[in-house]
């Protein structure tokens, strides 16, 4: 995980990755989120391909509002490959199926149009743009929102359907 979350490119493109990369802090992330899973507060889920970590995804603050927010991050050598889509599928399945929460949204920073792709593959439509809401590394970036409704999802991914 250190290998692959502390390629700049992943830190630079994500709120709270830093780079370099410190020993140890993949052990403290994994112990952080473990925790908000237990707590119920999150639910962040390794993506693995071949028996190799690919990355990470999840979704965490659902609350009374029954919305959660979508984030990701995908090890550069795996760019491409549709990881972070199927990926993004099985969450959103469970968001909605299991989970039965009515919103799911994400945000990408503007510099990262892939990011967007992606969420467009999941069925999310584009909000809006913040402008210069995420100050990251002392440069402001633009963050674009992204979200898809409960409703919208079950018709074009009925239950059942493959």
């Amino acid at each position: 995980m250190q290998r692959l979350a502390g390629d700049r490119a992943i830190a630079e493109n994500t709120l709270l990755i830093p780079h370099p990369y410190p020993d140890g802090a993949a052990a403290a992330w994994i112990e952080r989120q473990a925790e908000q899973c237990d707590n119920g507060k999150a639910l962040i889920l390794a993506m693995v391909a071949d028996g190799e970590l690919v990355g990470a995804i999840g979704i965490h603050d659902w609350n009374d509002h029954d919305r959660a927010e979508l984030g990701y991050w995908v090890g550069r050598p795996y760019w491409g490959r549709g990881y972070a889509t199927e990926a993004g599928l099985g969450i959103l399945a469970h968001s909605f199926g299991v989970l039965h929460l009515n919103r799911v949204f994400a945000i990408h920073y503007s510099r990262n149009p892939a990011s967007g792709r992606v969420l467009q593959k999941l069925g999310m439509r584009q909000e809006g743009v913040m402008p210069q809401h995420i100050k990251k590394w002392g440069v402001y970036v633009d963050a674009v929102c992204y979200g898809v409704l409960r409703d919208d999802w079950l018709r074009s991914h009925p239950p059942g359907a493959s």
